[in-house]
């Protein structure tokens, strides 16, 4: 039995579950002390929570912890801490404890009352739920190691000062009644309820669809299956006084939020004279999207957005589901760029993920600023990265729009803006090209000049980053315009137009409403309910669209590659037109690509265009051919090197052509992110 002063010899426990008891722990008992005879326990700090969970989740006594008492120190206010001293120190209770109502529920009718033991009051609102159970747990961040957690399971039994079971299967007197179940509904409804009201299904609904949803299963089952009018009506009071403004300053707003949902927050740093203001949140709910979809997928980070409205412009992360749509897991706020500090909270982020799940690794992380330092993002996910290009295409497209009235110079000039960005036609100078350009459409003065002040200072980091760094497929690209526009249409509705200055008012809104349009796409999509008040516009992206329309729609003239065409699926009279089909930067002329949208008719013809083997290369690929013809041209001049360069150039045109056959089949598979951290890191070879 080891004493106090040993438990920083006893093993830190971390079981593989997303949530565990004690049942999945090792127990030690402690000698002497004022612990002494209790159960003690090391756990990684990050997971008290999880513990928690799991505690209340016990088959045979289901319980709702509160916590009973907090208290809180500083880091270097004990100049000589205990081997046991806490920063943080939390007592755990079961709510159906530890006072003793149940003898006097007869009684209350006749104006008796019975003072609690503990002194603190008759807990309004808690009365009929206390039988006196004495389970209850301390924990203590500990103060020389304060990514530990110490459990102290003071009584881990759900039994009363007799001895004797109190609530749950277990206690005779309280089988048929709500003592069998917890006392609260858990999180995971109660995040239900408030998105579902957030969105705006009246209390009616959700009770009826409650009803619906026990009865699919055969009845109550648990307290979540009892939920009550009562309880929607007490999340809908929650709802309809919620205010983004918690103070009249923005400053302290958004502190006094921060305060409140410490649980959403994974970094945060308030702005001095010498540091940015930074804030990353990530609800629960995104935590699992993220582990459920960026394990062995990808993660996408969509920066700076609102740069011109937002106080301070949003960054989110992003992973793709089934459907290839884009779910936001993570969003950060920063008065500077975000690439400038993602050193400061992506090490944060990662830990947080990987304290649910240490083996959690994404295959690739998809930047869209070549600024990124990808080696911070190397470091915390270990993986493999890609270049998105798709707001540059986006940004260059809306322009020609906007400020070309030539239909015809439009796709000349976007054409030979794409040759400019992937330097198909420079070389290695980018400047020749940028200079051609600007002389052969010197008289769309309107739009050079918006180019040379928005992009020329930066072209030249954009051409060396799609030449160092491989270019994202227009799958996921698809699925990120999707995101954008979707996040644009909700926060920069004209009736928020005088908030966009508050952060308050955006932490809020993405929290609320904009969160929870993303979870009830996700439930409706598992379960089939509420389909009929999805967001239509928002179900599919360019790219899902693209897959539904037959290859017998498309109009392809192999001789003539100049242009496709794609009969609308709407009304099959119509035809719209691609330009330079195949290629990233194809233009159509259906209203959506008008609009400066990445359109499924591009996108399907570019597919097409692909498995036919017909259209020109791509730009990425034409990238990549260059990289090979810069070796061949630079051979080694050492004839043992190049014996080895040779038998090399060998091995991997056989690799690719097995790689080919693989996917070709349907069966080719990610590769391991070990693999892609040791090409990444292998400098004899390009990165392509």
């Amino acid at each position: 039995m080891p004493r106090m002063e040993d438990i920083l010899s006893l093993p830190v426990q971390d079981p593989p579950c997303a949530e565990f008891s004690a049942a999945h722990i090792k127990w030690e008992k402690v000698e002497g002390g004022r612990q002494g005879g209790d159960d003690i326990a090391l756990i990684p700090f990050a997971r008290v929570d999880d513990f928690v969970k799991g505690e209340s989740s016990n088959a045979e006594c289901p319980a709702s912890f509160r916590i009973e008492s907090r208290r809180k120190r500083s880091e270097g206010s004990i100049s000589k801490p205990r081997v046991d001293g806490y920063l943080e120190y939390t007592l755990y209770w079961c709510s159906y404890g530890p006072e003793d109502y149940r003898d006097s529920e007869s009684t209350m009718g006749d104006g008796s009352h019975t003072k609690p033991a503990t002194g603190k009051g008759s807990r309004p609102g808690r009365r009929h739920m206390m039988r006196g159970c004495l389970c209850h747990f301390t924990v203590k961040r500990l103060y020389t190691r304060p990514f530990l957690a110490l459990i102290i399971y003071n009584q881990r039994k759900h039994v009363d000062k007799t001895g004797a079971p109190c609530h749950g299967i277990l206690d005779v007197d309280a089988v048929g009644t709500r003592a069998m179940y917890a006392p609260r509904i858990s999180e995971e409804l109660r995040q239900k309820v408030m998105s579902l009201l957030y969105i705006g299904i009246s209390l009616d609904n959700i009770i009826q669809h409650h009803a619906e949803v026990v009865q699919g299963h055969g009845g109550p089952l648990n307290r979540d299956d009892l939920l009550t009018r009562n309880d929607v009506r007490n999340m809908e009071r929650i709802v309809r006084n919620s205010s983004y403004k918690l103070h009249a300053d923005d400053e302290f707003s958004v502190k006094m939020w921060v305060q409140r949902h410490q649980k959403h927050v994974f970094f945060f740093q308030d702005m001095s004279s010498t540091e940015p203001f930074i804030l990353g949140i990530q609800t629960d709910w995104q935590l699992q999207q993220m582990i459920r979809y960026g394990h062995s997928g990808s993660v996408a980070s969509h920066s700076t957005f609102g740069l011109k409205k937002l106080k301070y412009p949003l960054c989110t992360l992003l992973v793709f589901d089934s459907s290839q749509n884009a779910i936001p897991v993570a969003w950060i706020v920063a008065s500077s760029f975000v690439t400038q500090d993602i050193h400061k909270w992506i090490g944060s982020l990662a830990e947080r993920i990987r304290s649910k799940d240490p083996r959690w690794r994404p295959n690739a992380f998809l930047v869209d600023d070549p600024s990124f330092d990808i080696s911070f993002i190397r470091e915390a996910f270990q993986c493999r990265f890609l270049l998105c290009a798709w707001h540059v295409r986006r940004a260059w497209m809306r322009s020609l729009l906007k400020k070309c009235c030539n239909i015809d110079v439009q796709r000349e000039m976007f054409k030979h803006l794409g040759w400019i960005l992937y330097s198909t036609r420079s070389g290695p100078n980018a400047d020749n090209a940028v200079e051609e350009f600007m002389q052969v459409y010197v008289d769309q003065c309107i739009f050079m000049d918006y180019f040379k002040r928005r992009w020329l200072p930066f072209i030249e980091l954009w051409i060396n980053s799609i030449r160092s760094l491989p270019v994202a497929s227009t799958e996921p690209l698809a699925a990120i315009e999707s995101y954008h526009l979707r996040l644009k249409s909700k926060l920069f509705d004209q009736q928020y137009a005088n908030s966009y200055t508050r952060i308050d008012w955006l932490i809020h809104t993405l929290t609320t409403e904009f969160h929870s349009l993303y979870w009830l796409d996700q439930y409706s999509a598992e379960t089939g309910y509420f389909t009929n008040i999805r967001d239509k516009s928002f179900l599919t992206n360019a790219w899902y669209q693209a897959l539904l329309i037959p290859d017998v729609d498309v109009i392809l003239d192999e001789q003539n590659l100049q242009l496709a065409k794609v009969i609308s699926q709407t009304n099959r009279s119509l035809a719209y037109t691609i330009w330079n089909p195949g290629s990233e930067f194809a233009l159509c002329d259906c209203p959506w690509s008008r609009q400066g949208n990445l359109c499924k008719h591009v996108i399907k013809v570019a597919i097409l265009c692909k498995n036919r083997q017909v259209a020109r290369p791509l730009l990425a690929s034409q990238v990549y051919r260059q990289a090979l013809l810069t070796l061949l041209q630079n051979p080694p001049d050492d004839p043992l090197v190049l014996e080895h360069a040779i038998l090399r150039v060998s091995r991997l045109q056989q690799d690719i052509k097995g790689l080919e056959d693989l996917s070709n089949n349907g069966l080719l598979q990610p590769s391991p992110p070990e693999m892609n951290t040791q090409l990444e890191s292998f400098s004899i070879w390009p990165r392509f």
